[in-house]
């Protein structure tokens, strides 16, 4: 008997020897973000799931074990590990990359949030879209941004074609332009922003419509717009795309990327190439010349499993020519003189470091160093100036039992200076000191709520404190209701974007007294979402909105053409609300928005209206993806009501309608044949684009497009 005890007791201890506790945590691959949930399989048998910090403890055998990591929203994982390990085992899920997942991070709500949880309104633009996109408009990511309901387009200049991004109706100078958390287009250098930011280059594009001041600081009023680049993947991606149009532009892109062990790296090359076009044959270019280089490599670095290093730089190269076709074509005389031409170099650099530490808290670091040179040519003035960027912002998220929070400190900061002294406005600078804090608070299951502040000082306007709160409650599995008030500011700044460019040599410098502009805005929604069948699904969002600004700045053009800013005693208000649809429906992928707003100058005693800004717009896309046939069509459109010009008067409404057919050729080749304003509507066909005469001409401000139907071919090559 006693020798039966001891084997029995021998082989307890050999089986005790045998199995380990192993540690595992799940992370989200995208924004190293615990997931909880997550359900861990051992031989096809399911042995546990994973807690709220992700972690989970196994009880594994020694040696080597199959492990499958499956949760809802992200790709199944299925791996062969060793056991046992010398740490926790790290394993990263990858997102599934759906129209309507909800499960969606958001960085710019500066907690990596999942966008269904958050107090504070996102809208993303993804993987799929930015895709897409690349092959229809590869050269910038204004067209996709006006496909988004609340979201204008502002053409400002027929001669050079620029463009601003207008928000619930407020000017383009109100909405805020991020790279990867980092202001770089602003002022003299927020010229031509969007038109150079290729899409193929980007993972997705967050906007936050309505004030986001508290988060990042003065300009984000109107609301902002946030580009997220894309970052390396073990396996190996290689992107050539071709792409051709009706209207003389061609586009050559590239991107590659790879992550192996420890370093990784991401490049972009892109060439533009776009002749000058006169569409409606009145003696002026609708599209102007264009020859631009965009490059940006990125370097990572990950010397450990919690710890990313980035370093990237970008280079933007770029001529735009316009004016009077005779003069582009080398043939000017007495009569055909007008012309305008600029040369543009951005040198940007960006170094950011993420760090994991224990409980689930992370250090993040990043600094940017941006330098835009612009010569600008006419028959009036050779004008050459500078703007150099910086920003550097340190923060430190922990979480803690119900609770996110996150703070930080930063310093940002722009320079203007003339290369030539031939015009009327000084240098100047402004620099800014920030710090901020932001806590969000779990209350139960359902409820989110989300206060903030931030303290600014500038050094020549003062200081700015800006409280934010913000809330969501989910009602139940379908229904979830959002609101939030927040402060915001904005500095005065000559070179701001304006709804018409001004000529640089008629600006003239900022007063001593004018102050900067304070606002206030509130939003209130309410969802709605379900899904049936297979695959079938719907999202319905009904949104409220109300900005006023105080102190608005104001342009006054003298008799003679000198454009001078003062402040209003009364302020602007733009107020209305925002309605949309996106659905999944038998594989019809279904999005429909319409916006009604109402955008007003208190200040003035009758036609307070803001110009060129529709009270009524709507906007739709419909997309089919025949999978098995390797077919994708889509059919999108918008219509923008009626406007006020300058002389209130009002424009027609119209229809912009585009489409799209791609097919795969195996699954390395694809093609896409695209035709945009296929009605071919122009405001040309309305009225004169100018007046005055061809020697000397005074451009309309712009209210619909100038540059008429355009059909693409894109020819894409992926591996």
């Amino acid at each position: 008997m006693k020798k039966i005890y001891v084997m029995i007791a021998v082989l307890i201890g050999i089986t005790a020897q045998a199995q380990v506790k192993q540690p595992v945590k799940v992370i989200s691959a995208s924004g190293n973000i615990p997931l909880e949930g997550v359900s861990i399989a051992l031989n096809g048998k399911t042995i546990q799931s994973t807690s709220k910090n992700g972690v989970a403890i196994l009880p594994l055998n020694t040696g080597k074990v199959r492990l499958n990591f499956t949760s809802v929203g992200y790709t199944e994982l299925d791996t062969s590990v060793v056991i046992p390990t010398q740490d926790t085992l790290i394993i990263a899920l990858a997102e599934k990359q759906t129209e309507m997942s909800d499960v969606t991070i958001v960085s710019s709500t500066r907690n990596n949030q999942r966008i269904e949880n958050s107090p504070l309104k996102v809208e993303v633009l993804g993987r799929e879209e930015m895709d897409e996109e690349s092959t229809i408009k590869p050269a910038g990511i204004a067209s996709i941004l006006g496909d988004v309901s609340g979201v204008q387009i502002q053409q400002s200049s027929a001669v050079n074609g620029n463009v601003n991004v207008r928000i619930q109706g407020l000017d383009g100078r109100y909405t805020q332009i991020l790279k990867d958390g980092m202001p770089l287009y602003d002022g003299f250098s927020g010229g031509f922003g969007i038109l150079s930011i290729p899409p193929l280059d980007l993972k997705q594009v967050e906007l936050i419509k309505g004030s986001a001041s508290t988060l990042y600081g003065g300009g984000a009023i109107g609301g902002l717009v946030n580009i997220i680049s894309r970052k390396p993947t073990a396996k190996q991606e290689a992107v050539v795309s071709i792409n051709q149009t009706t209207l003389k532009e061609t586009n050559f892109n590239t991107y590659f990327s790879k992550r192996k062990n420890k370093f990784g790296y991401t490049f972009f090359g892109g060439y533009n190439f776009q002749k000058a076009v006169d569409v409606n044959k009145d003696g002026f270019s609708d599209v102007g010349d264009m020859k631009g280089v965009v490059i940006h490599p990125r370097l990572f670095f990950y010397p450990d499993n919690k710890t990313t290093i980035i370093a990237g730089y970008t280079g933007t190269f770029e001529k735009r020519d316009g004016g009077d076709m005779q003069v582009l074509a080398g043939n000017a005389d007495v009569l055909h003189q007008y012309y305008e031409k600029n040369t543009i170099k951005r040198n940007s650099f960006e170094l950011s470091s993420q760090h994991n530490l224990s409980g689930n808290k992370k250090l993040e670091f990043k600094s940017s160093l941006s330098s835009f040179n612009r010569n600008i040519l006419n028959n009036d003035i050779n004008f050459t100036g500078r703007q150099t960027n910086y920003y550097t912002e340190l923060s430190l998220l922990v979480p803690h039992h119900e609770n996110s929070l996150v703070a930080g400190v930063n310093v940002i900061g722009d320079n203007f200076k003339k290369l030539t002294n031939n015009i009327s406005l000084n240098d100047f600078s402004n620099n800014t000191v920030g710090a901020f804090v932001q806590n969000t608070w779990n209350i139960h299951d359902k409820t989110i709520v989300e206060t903030g502040v931030r303290d600014d000082y500038h050094f020549t306007y003062g200081n700015f404190f800006l409280p934010r709160l913000a809330i969501i409650h989910h009602i139940d599995a379908h229904w979830a209701a959002r609101a939030g008030v927040g402060f915001g500011y904005k500095t005065p700044n000559a070179l701001a974007p304006q709804n018409t460019d001004f000529e640089i040599q008629k600006i003239q410098s900022l007063s001593n007294g004018i102050k900067a502009e304070k606002s206030i805005g509130y939003n209130a929604e309410v969802n709605y979402k379900t899904t049936w069948g297979e695959g079938n699904e719907i999202f319905i969002n009904q949104a409220f909105f109300l900005t006023q600004l105080n102190n608005p700045i104001i342009a006054n053009v003298a008799g003679w053409g000198a454009v001078s800013f003062s402040n209003e005693v009364k302020p602007v208000v733009s107020k209305g609300f925002d309605t949309y649809i996106k659905s999944v429906i038998h594989s019809w992928e279904l999005y429909a928005g319409y916006t009604y707003t109402v955008a007003e100058r208190k200040y003035l005693a009758t036609n307070q209206f803001i110009p060129l800004t529709p009270k009524n717009r709507f906007a739709f896309t419909v997309v089919r993806d025949f999978e098995k046939q390797g077919f994708r069509f889509g059919v999108e459109g918008s219509y923008s009501g009626s406007q006020y010009r300058n002389d209130y008067t009002k424009t027609p409404g119209y229809w912009f309608i585009a489409a799209m057919m791609e097919k795969k050729l195996g699954d390395y080749f694809s093609v896409v044949l695209n035709g945009e304003n296929l009605f071919d509507y122009r405001q040309s066909k309305v009225e004169p684009l100018y007046t005055g005469t061809i020697t000397n001409p005074t451009f309309k401000p712009l209210w619909a497009p100038i540059d008429g139907r355009v059909l693409n071919l894109c020819v894409r090559w992926k591996l």
